[in-house]
C-alpha cells in the first residue's frame, strides 16, 4: 500500500523534537489501519463516502 503520510508534515507536527525512521513506519501503519476500519464502516452503513463519524 502506498505511503499515506509525508514526513515534512510530520516532522512539522512533531515540533521541537526528532522523528526516527521507525516512528514514520509504524504511524503510516497505522493511519492506514484506520483508514480501512473506516472505509469498511462506511461500506457496511451502505455509503461510497468515508466520513469522519467512521473513524
Amino acid at each position: 500500500m502506498a505511503k499515506v503520510l509525508k514526513k515534512s508534515g510530520v516532522r512539522e507536527a512533531a515540533d521541537g523534537v526528532n522523528v526516527g525512521a521507525d516512528f514514520y513506519e509504524e504511524l503510516d501503519r497505522r493511519a492506514q489501519e484506520l483508514i480501512s476500519r473506516a472505509v469498511e464502516r462506511a461500506q457496511e452503513n451502505g455509503r461510497k463516502t468515508v466520513k469522519a463519524r467512521d473513524v
